[in-house]
């Protein structure tokens, strides 16, 4: 019986993870590093220890988040997102020291956390798989583009252990493979530490749909529907939209017993997430199995009505999935906003400083997600989400226009946010109407950047002419 979870991360996953053990009335422990000593996961845990002096070093340091869940008596170890959460070594270390891991078995996470691997197990339990390469690595640069020629440009590189949208490239022209090539391998060794890359067929357009999937101990397996993550900026989502407004009941079916498939092919257990790329033509093409709670999994909630964190620690201290498939019918729409703070007329940059003052949207349909308050110090370095503002009502049109409602009524002084960003996306027609892929932010950003307000930005026809020339820039690299 689980009595005490000790949370391997911190800012607004860290506080989600404390309420549901609250909820189930589980003690909490909160690790920190020094610079994060006045974070609300540190002041609302029943229990915190500082693991470093060092901002990142103790998020990421195994042993010794380990060593404390030893000494203060917890059963369990549940690691968020991100830091920690998909380090199969860290998952193994767990176990081995008689701590329940709250999340799949470290085997499952080291086959889906190499890309190369997890393709060839999909392929060989037939699902479908977007054409593409083995690695690269020891490929000489003229097989590389003989590749590229044979599966047909434009393609794109990956990072065998990527993920969040570093370590891809995408290649439009045969002259570009070696630039991009480079940058993509240096990318992936330094975020990932593995160098390891492979090539895939760069599909035009897709939209990017993901199937949440929950799996007890005991084979049983469900998806709870999908949610549409094709609002993106550089290959990292933020509005995502649950369920999917833009796809039939058919296709939703038939792509959700796929995710079930996939689940079941690695003998998934705990939440996960099945991605997938759908085209024009309805056809779609698994991308990656994420083994850990997403930063979107509040509007599964909201539509489902199941707790993702809580069902987590209740399969992790072995109890039953007694939900069925045909238990899950989404209910309305749920969106979400990732407000970060970064200055978009400076090419999103991350901004650190004071919350001076904190306004969160609220009223009928709004919750909000988040570990500020009045007086944090936003320090720099880490992801730099603040909060996340979701919505929920009975139809997407509405849940688009309490959405706007709610961007405007957010305040967060003190800080840049991306607030007046999103709001100009969430006034477009292209988003109200639910036509948009993955590339909408790229291919509108002049027009998302004139309607965005931003009373502080005094040139503002110059500043947009600078955020789309460096944008487009980076997009090169």
């Amino acid at each position: 019986m689980i009595r005490k979870i000790l949370i391997a991360n911190r800012g607004e996953i860290a506080v989600r993870i404390i309420r549901a053990c609250r909820d189930l009335h589980i003690k909490s422990v909160a690790i920190y590093t020094k610079p994060d000593i006045d974070c609300l996961h540190v002041k609302i845990a029943d229990e915190a220890y500082e693991v470093s002096a060092d901002a990142l070093k103790g998020y990421l340091d195994a042993k010794k988040i380990v060593e404390v869940a030893k000494e203060c008596g917890a059963d369990a170890i549940h690691p968020g997102y991100g830091f920690l959460s998909e380090n199969f070594d860290f998952a193994r270390e767990v176990e081995d020291a008689g701590i329940i891991f709250i999340g799949p078995k470290p085997d499952v996470i080291r086959k889906m956390g190499n890309k190369n691997i997890a393709r060839y197990l999909m392929r060989k339990n037939g699902i479908p798989i977007v054409p593409g390469t083995e690695k690269l690595n020891h490929e000489s640069m003229d097989t590389i583009k003989k590749y590229a020629r044979e599966i047909g440009y434009p393609v794109i590189l990956k990072a065998s252990g990527g993920g969040g949208g570093r370590g891809i490239r995408e290649v439009w022209e045969e002259k570009d493979m070696e630039s991009a090539y480079d940058s993509c391998t240096r990318e992936a060794k330094t975020f990932f530490n593995n160098d390891e890359i492979f090539m895939e067929k760069l599909v035009v357009k897709p939209r990017h749909i993901e199937f949440q999937i929950i799996g007890d101990n005991y084979g049983n397996i469900i998806h709870l529907c999908e949610r549409d993550c094709s609002i993106q900026r550089r290959h990292q989502k933020i509005i995502e939209i649950a369920p999917c407004p833009s796809i039939s009941e058919h296709l939703r079916k038939t792509m959700g017993t796929t995710a079930v498939a996939a689940a079941k092919a690695v003998n998934y257990t705990n939440v996960g997430t099945v991605e997938f790329l759908l085209d024009d033509y309805n056809n779609f093409y698994f991308m990656e199995m994420n083994t850990r709670i997403q930063v979107e999994h509040g509007i599964t909630e909201e539509v489902t009505g199941v707790d993702l964190v809580v069902r987590q620690i209740r399969i992790a201290n072995g109890e039953i999935l007694e939900l069925e498939q045909s238990d899950i019918k989404p209910h309305g729409y749920a969106i979400e906003a990732r407000i970060t703070s970064e200055n978009v007329w400076k090419n999103f940059t991350p901004v650190p400083g004071t919350v001076s003052d904190y306004y969160p949207a609220l009223g009928p349909s709004v919750r909000v997600d988040s570990h500020i308050y009045k007086g944090y110090k936003i320090p720099p370095f880490y992801d730099s989400l603040l909060a996340k503002l979701i919505i929920k009502t009975t139809d997407y049109d509405l849940a688009v226009n309490k959405l706007e409602r709610a961007l405007k009524e957010f305040r967060i002084e003190g800080v840049r946010t991306i607030i007046p960003f999103l709001l100009s996306i969430s006034k477009s027609r292209e988003f109200r109407l639910g036509f948009f892929d993955t590339s909408y932010v790229e291919k509108n950003l002049d027009k998302i950047l004139e309607n965005t307000m931003d009373d502080m930005q005094p040139n503002k026809n110059e500043a947009i002419a600078a955020i789309i020339a460096a944008m487009r820039k980076s997009a090169r690299i």
